[in-house]
């Protein structure tokens, strides 16, 4: 059963000046997060395609921001064929396993110039 779902599209220029900010990075993304997208050719697209997942599963929630604010408990991890999921961590797990929220699935897309993530919350 569908507990929420959530989208959001963001422009990557957007997030490619806010990454330019430490203080930005390390309270939206896991260290794992930053790494790989810094990793990548073009790492703005990723750092927004990420930021839009964890936006997209604010909305899910139906919370948004109410539910917490370190977003880099959210972190968006890959299987070993690519496919992008959501990891919670501290807080964001306890509410995971408090409101019996089984499986968040996340798909993500990115252009030069945009990002979009959509999220599905299952009980």
């Amino acid at each position: 059963m569908i507990a929420g779902i959530g989208t959001d599209i963001v422009e990557v220029e957007r997030i490619e000046q806010k990454v330019q900010n430490e203080q930005f990075v390390h309270q939206v993304f896991s260290p794992n997060e930053t790494a790989y997208c810094s990793a990548q050719k073009f790492p703005a697209q990723h750092f927004a395609a990420r930021f839009a997942a964890k936006e997209a599963f604010l909305k899910a929630t139906g919370d948004g921001l109410l539910i917490g604010f370190n977003l880099s408990l959210v972190e968006v991890v890959l299987d070993e064929k690519g496919k992008p999921s959501i990891l919670l961590h501290e807080e964001f797990k306890s509410i995971m396993i408090d409101r019996k929220w089984k499986h968040i699935h996340l798909s993500i897309s990115h252009t030069a110039q945009m990002a979009s993530a959509f999220v599905i919350i299952e009980f």
